[in-house]
This record gives C-alpha cells, structure tokens and sequence, in this order.
C-alpha cells in the first residue's frame, strides 16, 4: 500500500526547466527567413511588427535586451509611419491601430519615441473613435487607443466617457467581457477591457468577485487555462487571465504551480 501510495503521489513527468539562453537564442532566430520566396516569408509578412514587439518584450523580461538592433528597428518603424500618422505591420502595409500601439511600446523601450511623429500617431488613432466611443466598432482596439493615446499624453483628443461606457457595455452576466455588447465572453476581450478600465483608474465599475469566480473557472485540469467554457487549455491564456487577475487582485484564486507545471511542461 505504502509503494501504491508513493507511485501515486510521483508526478507523471519531470518539470521542464526553464532556459533563458534557449529562449534568446529562439527569439533572435525568429526573423531570420531570407528567401522571399518562402511561405513563411509571405505568410508572416504583415506579423513583422507585432512579431518584433513579443520578441523585444520577451527579451526585455529576459534581460537580454540591450540596445541590440535598435537602431534597425527605430528605422523599420519609421518607414512603417503611414501619411495617415498611423503605422501599418510592415513597409508599405496600411496603418492599423494595434501596430500602432505596438510601435510606441517598441520605441518605449528603447526610450525612442522621440524618433517618429507621435503627434501624427496620436491623431490617427483619435479619429478612429466612433459615435459609440468604440474604435473600430473592437474591445481589442478600445485598450489598444487607450494606452497607447495614455503612453503618448493624448487622452484628450478623445471622449473618455464614451470610450470608457462603451466597453462596460462589453460586460455580461458572468462578469467577464466580449468583443462588443451582448457578444460571448473571452479571456482575451476581458483582459483588454479591464486593461483599458485600469488604466482609466475606472476599475470600480467592474463586479470583481463575479469576474474573479469566471477567471478561476478557466483554470482546467491541466493547468493551463481555456479562453471561454468548454474549451482546450491554450498557453497564451497564461497572459491574458494571470494579467487580469492580477489588475483586479485575485491572483490568489488561481493554482499557481499547476499553471507553471503547464506552462513549462
């Protein structure tokens, strides 16, 4: 019994041990296809600058950034400005509000920002707001104007109040948020909804325990968490959620060394 007990007790796999220097190497490896003929080359041509900013984050977080190929990548993003004042995902590619956001975070960590038109930037992305305070009609791009107009001392180019009610209209019963009103509820929606309520210091308005029950309940047997209910558990949702979590302080109801089991195994 005494043995049956142990075998129990033994996990059914070794934790994997976590690698800065494999990461680097990954990360300064992600853009090194050449060959433009290659479907990679085509397929991740408009990810370039979304791709830069995970990979410069990552290597930040790692402290590994430095200040390498910062002087390329102030210069990419420089010809990625459009006339528009925005900035698009590659050269030539038209201005979008979340490359937008994407750029100002990049240049930021390089303490860049001064190397392209902000003003311009910050234009682009006021007169995306709609009359319903949305951008773009996308919770996504509610948080992605918010920070970056807030990264650029530009919130007063835009309605706060509507901006602001148009994503509580993203809340549901189940205290989490959608896409946009009355849509279902995503983990990756409620991360930028709370993220942007945050940073408006509106964060009163929101029913945290509701919210922290239904973050909680993403947690599956694995470990890892699932985006909505009935879903498979995704890695990237270790952002989304603990980030959420963490901005409405309930990181306790999570299982922490079962999320970092997942994560690493």
């Amino acid at each position: 019994m005494e043995t049956d007990k142990a075998s129990a007790d033994k996990p059914s796999a070794e934790l994997a041990k976590f690698v800065p220097d494999h990461h680097e190497t990954y990360l300064l490896s992600l853009d090194s296809t050449k060959d433009q003929y290659a479907i990679g080359f085509f397929t991740n041509e408009h990810l370039k600058l979304p791709g830069a900013y995970w990979c410069i984050s990552a290597l930040n977080l790692l402290n590994m950034l430095e200040s390498r190929r910062k002087d390329e990548m102030i210069e990419f993003i420089q010809k990625c400005q459009t006339e528009s004042g925005g900035i698009g995902g590659n050269i030539d590619h038209d201005a979008h509000i979340t490359c937008s956001l994407y750029s100002v975070l990049i240049l930021s960590q390089y303490d860049a920002l001064d190397s392209i038109d902000t003003e311009a930037v910050a234009k682009f992305i006021a007169g995306l707001q709609k009359e319903d305070g949305s951008f773009s009609g996308d919770s996504r791009f509610s948080y992605a104007a918010i920070s970056c107009l807030t990264l650029l001392n530009r919130l007063d180019l835009i309605d706060v109040t509507k901006a602001r009610d148009f994503v509580l209209r993203c809340n549901n019963i189940d205290g989490a948020f959608g896409a946009v009103p009355d849509a279902e509820s995503h983990a990756a929606y409620t991360f930028c909804c709370i993220g942007a309520l945050a940073i408006l210091g509106d964060l009163d308005l929101v029913d945290m325990e509701n919210l922290g029950i239904w973050l909680s309940q993403r947690q599956t047997l694995q470990g890892g968490f699932n985006g909505r209910p009935e879903k498979l558990p995704d890695v990237c949702y270790s952002w989304w959620i603990m980030s959420t979590c963490y901005m409405i302080d309930r990181a306790d109801l999570i299982d922490l060394p079962a999320l970092e089991r997942y994560i690493l195994n």
